[in-house]
């Protein structure tokens, strides 16, 4: 039997429309991310041109993630009702809209507004994306899937983060929105025309109301301890990220100039990582990939948070220590988590995983921003190295959660011995789109 599923896994190659729609998402996943990323290394010009304060700053970072989590939620009841094609399209025109907004403000209530429009329609981007990883990809092949759609992480840092922190050195720090709203224009065409209609999932038969769906997809044990997971993670992924550059720039002694050099060595790593996880999840155990790279995160988040004025190149390093930590856990995670839902609960069990996956980087924002303190606008950050040992702890917990989602894929049919059950589900799926 072992043998049989090796060698239908080396069989097994992506069709030419498997690779459009995977370049799609990546590409739409590079925008967003971009959008919600751009915040971290504006973080330090936002706060000293509009005279924020930590927790205000937090606030703004916040209100993209609370109202993200609140449109999942809204959104998880019709989720399995709709072609997803329509539902990413939808959505994606608001995120664009939102976006202007970004670009247009001059205030801080009017950025806190413009950041709650963009989150409830981008918030939703992520998990439409992953229901379609699930449709058009068995588990199997999931994890080279899951490393090449995070690499629009990686692009965003290599491409995105400087040539916005350059636009907005010039022009002003609204300037990379209006960058965002050109390029997802153009994304949006692409799936307009090029996508074709994903309504598999419709074929099976489910006379539950949104809200009666919605219940159902809570109610199964197996979902929420995917969910509990992913809350976690969330929270200790996020609670450091908002304060990057200006922990860089205050503490680290690292220049205006040299940021953007930073943030671009830190996304080249990962372009160069995401392709060898992705390769790698599928070949061993989800779980101890998973399991070792956040043990190398949290020695490394630990080190770097004690870090005073440092050498520009060490601080290269450890930021390249710390991606490959960072990366080399979100992918199996996410691969192992994709296999929890059937097919017909996807769409719901994205959305809500989404939506409480941005629930819980808002509060990582929030409460981090009531952890570090900063006295002026240009004293060093105080209190960030706690943050270091409360991410270790969190961490920690979020292992133990991953191990529970792993032993619940393998114990299921989808999960042990379901690859040719998967293979035929792709199949057919497969064979409806060519048609």
């Amino acid at each position: 039997m072992k043998k049989q599923e090796k060698t239908a896994r080396k069989k097994y190659e992506f069709t030419k429309y498997q690779i459009l729609v995977l370049v799609i998402l990546a590409l739409t996943q590079f925008t967003v991310v971009l959008d919600f990323m751009v915040m971290s290394p504006m973080g330090d010009m936002l706060m000293k041109s509009m005279s924020l304060k930590p927790a205000q700053f937090a606030m703004a970072v916040s209100s993209y993630a609370f109202s993200a989590g609140i449109a999942g939620l809204l959104t998880a009841g019709f989720a399995d009702s709709f072609d997803r094609k329509k539902l990413l399209l939808f959505f994606y025109v608001g995120f664009i809209v939102g976006t202007l907004c970004c670009g247009l403000t001059t205030t801080y209530p009017m950025l806190i507004a413009a950041r709650i429009v963009t989150g409830l329609f981008g918030g939703v981007i992520g998990s439409i994306s992953m229901a379609i990883v699930a449709d058009l990809y068995p588990l199997q092949e999931r994890g080279r899937v899951m490393g090449f759609l995070q690499m629009g992480f990686g692009a965003s840092q290599v491409l995105g983060i400087p040539i916005s922190l350059y636009l907005a050195n010039a022009w002003g720090w609204q300037s990379p929105f209006l960058m965002i709203v050109g390029l997802a224009t153009s994304i949006w065409l692409m799936i307009a025309f090029k996508m074709k209609p994903i309504t598999e999932h419709l074929k099976i038969k489910n006379d539950r109301n949104a809200l009666s769906h919605l219940w159902h997809t809570f109610s199964k044990r197996r979902y929420r301890i995917g969910f509990l997971s992913t809350c976690f993670l969330s929270i200790g992924g996020f609670m450091m990220m908002p304060w990057g550059s200006a922990f860089s720039i205050n503490n680290l002694k690292v220049t205006q100039q040299q940021l953007p050099i930073l943030f671009m060595v830190g996304g080249l790593s990962t372009l160069l990582i995401m392709p060898f996880v992705g390769k790698l999840s599928d070949k061993i155990d989800k779980f101890k990939l998973f399991a070792m790279a956040s043990i190398w995160m949290m020695v490394v988040v630990v080190i770097y948070t004690h870090f005073g004025p440092t050498p520009f190149a060490l601080v290269m390093i450890m930021n390249v220590c710390m991606m490959i930590g960072i990366m080399s856990r979100m992918v199996p995670s996410m691969a192992l988590t994709s296999a929890l839902p059937e097919m017909q609960d996807r769409g719901a069990f994205m959305s809500i995983n989404s939506s409480l996956q941005q629930f819980a980087g808002g509060l990582a924002a929030a409460i981090g921003g009531m952890i570090v303190v900063q006295k002026t606008k240009t004293s060093p950050l105080e209190h960030y190295d706690t943050l270091g040992f409360v991410i270790t702890g969190i961490s920690i917990v979020g292992i133990f959660m991953v191990y529970r989602v792993s032993q619940l894929v393998k114990s299921s049919s989808n999960g042990a011995s379901g690859h040719f059950g998967q293979q035929r589900e792709v199949k057919a799926e497969l064979e409806n789109i060519e048609m």
